[in-house]
């Protein structure tokens, strides 16, 4: 009998569509829906995560949520099989893509942990008649990354060759991606097939241990410990991924030619009818998930950069309630509804041990972000049926129902209606 949990990470789409359609069909018990509940940064193999588009939409299936949105890093290329998947579960679906662009307003680090005067934004909210030519645009971006990464693949062999560990892009990080097929390579694969390596010479063992902790110098919590030598530990590369990720400055190189101009992006965005939003990211103090260091990022300057991002264009502002303190949501909500930006949530999901669910929604004070996710989906949906002219931001739309809440409410029950 076929594993169709096992074939939906099948290497073609096909396979895992129809391996999706079966599972469903045998599948007895069927999960619990959470109404309140809703995800729209959901990264998939296309950038980094151990999900096919099919698979993340399944998961999200499982965990009970009514609505899911696919992010990727600089590539649409799963957009339409995460929507296909989403048909055959019954989930509403949202389609967005994540990039990195210049931002030189004299802010320095802004919501980019390694590098300033640049930010991370989305495209939320992309008809399906705009997946293909803006992704067509984004292929320039990935082959500039692919470039960049094979750099900083020598740069990690610089420090690494001395323990005999070598990291060469084609041959080790390359094959890790869906680069064949659309996707982006990103800092996270090169880390990745670091892991393979230190779990190819050590194994799961008191030796690797000694090596991250005395020879690399990184900190690894008791907790880690235990993963790293639990030889039933599933996500063993992930966990050790995640130690190493605490060392990256040796070989970041600041991204440059991969990154559009972020006035310029925001144009394009809108004219495929798309809606862009930056993504709050707030200081790090004690982590309310417990996976970041303490780091200062936007919140000093939060005024003049939402000023400066009306200034720009963005239409919305994403944020993470699972992510931030109730002191910073309160004050990003605030700062949304003085500059009229659309509110998005969504939990940056690319790891396996990331709960697709976000319990923070259940909170009532966040029960605006449920609507806007359904009007994401009815945005979506009537750009794609209509035209265009009819989406939430078009110039008649606004002209008709100026008020944002009235439009957010109007396209809310549009996207209710997909899937009923």
């Amino acid at each position: 009998m076929k594993d169709f949990l096992t074939e939906l990470n099948a290497s073609d789409k096909e396979t895992r569509l129809a391996a999706l359609k079966e599972l469903v069909k045998n599948e007895k018990e069927k999960p619990v829906f959470r109404d309140n509940d809703a995800n729209n940064h959901i990264h998939t193999i296309y950038s980094f995560s151990p999900y096919s588009p099919t698979k993340a939409a399944y998961m999200a299936y499982r965990a009970g949520l009514t609505s899911a949105g696919i992010m990727d890093h600089d590539s649409l290329s799963g957009a339409e099989e995460f929507k296909s998947a989403a048909k055959i579960l019954g989930l509403g679906a949202t389609c967005g893509v994540e990039v990195r662009a210049k931002f030189k307003k004299g802010f320095g680090k802004i919501n980019h942990p390694d590098q300033a005067d640049c930010i991370y934004m989305a495209a939320h909210g992309i008809p399906a008649q705009s997946i293909t030519p803006l992704n067509d645009y984004l292929a320039f971006y990935r082959k500039k990354r692919y470039e960049r990464d094979s750099k900083m693949c020598d740069l990690i062999t610089d420090k690494y060759g001395k323990f005999g560990l070598t990291l060469d892009f084609e041959k080790d990080v390359y094959p890790l991606s869906c680069a064949k097929e659309g996707g982006s390579v990103t800092e996270r694969h090169l880390l990745f097939a670091l892991a393979k390596k230190l779990a190819d010479r050590f194994g799961r063992t008191d030796a690797l241990l000694n090596f991250l902790i005395d020879d690399l110098k990184l900190s690894v919590s008791d907790k880690i410990k235990g993963y790293l030598t639990d030889s039933e530990n599933p996500h063993f590369l992930y966990d050790l991924l995640g130690v190493l990720k605490a060392d990256t400055k040796f070989f970041y190189i600041d991204a440059d030619e991969e990154m559009p101009d972020a006035y310029e992006f925001v144009s394009l965005v809108k004219s495929y009818g798309a809606i862009p939003a930056y993504a709050y990211l707030g200081d790090v103090g004690d982590s309310v998930t417990g996976d970041k260091k303490a780091q200062k990022f936007e919140d000093d300057f939060l005024p003049q950069l939402m000023e400066e991002l009306k200034k720009a264009g963005f239409l919305a502002v994403a944020y993470m309630p699972t992510r931030n303190t109730t002191e910073q949501l309160t004050r990003i909500i605030n700062f949304c509804r003085d500059y009229g930006f659309f509110q998005i949530s969504g939990e940056d999901i690319n790891s396996p041990r990331q709960k697709f669910a976000c319990a923070a929604l259940a909170d009532p004070k966040y029960s605006h972000l449920i609507d806007s996710t359904w009007a994401l989906i009815g945005h979506e949906a009537i750009s794609s049926q209509k035209g265009l002219d009819y989406g939430m931001f078009s110039e008649k739309t606004v002209k008709d129902t100026p008020d944002l809440y009235e439009r957010i409410s109007m396209f809310a029950e549009i996207g209710r209606k997909t899937v009923k």
